[in-house]
């Protein structure tokens, strides 16, 4: 069924003027937010909030974006959030973004014009199919684009501006969350659930139009420090055990055509090294351990110790020392235990027009630690596609779709209640 609302949009001028705010944030930095420059936007976005009419709205000392829209029914309906967030990934450059429009898309490879190195082409990027007709933003080349997840941060602002305008449309009190530093997993690290008094959320952050995880990865980080043995090369024979060789022989024996991120799809998980740091007498590797179940997690860090163990044998006078550190988990083992969550979401995609699918996130979410931290948070579409790479891309058409779904979901929650 599809919407009987007549919707006018503003979420691609939004897109379009937080796409050139800078806010990549910094993995080696340990201030929160890790980036100063990721507050010009949360400004930007509390006075937006205020000038449209949302009284409550301010950035926090850490980065964050809080704001309410009043309820404007007497029904007791349960309180529903909306998140996105503000940075841009560390892995390619966010600075001096230069977004252009292919409009009225007719199909084939776009060469993005600042670097015609740089083409989104249809063998790789299948989803183009899809957008026939469709106008679609990329960046010039040379930089990233920030659809992950500014297209969210739009989407969000652009939903809230149509409820306000148009009160006759019955919902519950609404809550807006924009987070810091969800690119290096610290996102909702200093939220404040109390301040924000939401009973359930949705991140919206997700990739293909009419797209729902409520499934995510489950992740630990592994960590192996090796003490060799040093000695003067000079007279090393028989008595050296060099820290690196005994790290790079560990890495050799991970397994080649399974259990690695270039091997698996779906629903495998891996154990994937992310660094390799260390001399003579000490070296460190660092990995991240993936699976959508803690037993296959337990079973990947098995394996990985069984290996270090094997390599050990050849360096008898050499130590170990494995740590485990959970990261977050799957978010469904939460989320089952609430269906209408799910129920409503899908309700709302099929009346902004579009076939519901559920799917499974190869990665996780703001919504991952939210729901484990008592806000239970599925991920919604927001149509970004190509991300954390000069070759992102979002359509106007998707963004709009992903509005409609947050003001229908609005709406749902207010019918059912």
């Amino acid at each position: 069924m599809s919407s009987p609302l007549r919707f006018t949009h503003t979420v691609t001028e939004r897109f379009l003027r937080y796409a050139v705010i800078d806010t990549q944030s910094d993995p080696a930095s340990a201030t929160s937010p890790s980036t100063e420059k990721q507050k010009d936007l949360g400004r930007l976005l509390a006075r937006e909030l205020q000038e449209i009419g949302i009284r409550d709205a301010h950035l926090d000392e850490y980065g964050y974006v809080y704001a309410t829209l009043p309820a404007n029914t007497h029904k007791k309906v349960p309180v529903i959030c909306f998140c996105s967030h503000m940075d841009t990934s560390p892995d390619c450059t966010g600075t001096d973004v230069k977004p252009q429009i292919v409009r009225n898309y007719r199909g084939g490879d776009i060469v993005l014009p600042g670097d015609p190195t740089q083409v989104i082409r249809v063998a790789e990027h299948p989803a183009l199919n899809e957008q026939i007709g469709n106008d679609i933003v990329t960046t010039d080349g040379t930089t990233l684009l920030g659809a992950d997840n500014k297209a969210g941060l739009a989407e969000i602002m652009d939903a809230v501006h149509f409820l306000i305008n148009n009160p006759q449309i019955k919902h519950g009190a609404v809550k807006i969350l924009f987070t810091p530093d969800e690119e290096i997993g610290r996102g909702v690290d200093k939220a404040d659930l109390k301040k924000l008094g939401a009973d359930f959320a949705y991140t919206i952050d997700g990739e293909t139009a009419g797209n729902l995880e409520d499934e995510t990865f489950s992740a630990d980080a592994a960590t192996i420090t090796i003490e060799g043995v040093s000695t003067h090369p000079g007279f090393a024979k028989g008595k050296m055990e060099h820290a690196i060789k005994i790290a790079a022989a560990i890495v050799e024996r991970l397994p080649k055509n399974t259990c690695s991120p270039e091997t698996t799809e779906g629903k495998e998980g891996f154990l994937h090294p992310i660094g390799i740091t260390g001399a003579l007498e000490k070296a460190t590797l660092s990995f991240i351990v993936r699976d959508f179940t803690d037993q296959g997690l337990s079973e990947k860090e098995a394996l990985l110790e069984s290996i270090v163990k094997e390599v050990m044998k050849g360096f008898p006078r050499s130590t170990y020392r494995l740590e485990i550190k959970q990261q977050y988990r799957n978010m469904k083992q939460v989320i089952d235990r609430h269906p209408e969550i799910v129920d409503n979401a899908m309700e709302a995609i099929r009346r902004a027009g579009l076939k519901p699918v559920k799917t499974s996130v190869r990665g996780g979410t703001d919504g991952s630690r939210l729901s484990f931290m008592g806000l239970p948070c599925p991920n919604i579409f927001a149509g970004e596609h190509a991300f954390h790479s000069r070759l992102e891309w979002v359509s106007v058409q998707d963004m709009e779709k992903a509005v409609q779904t947050i003001v229908h979901l609005a709406t749902i929650w207010e019918e059912r209640a």
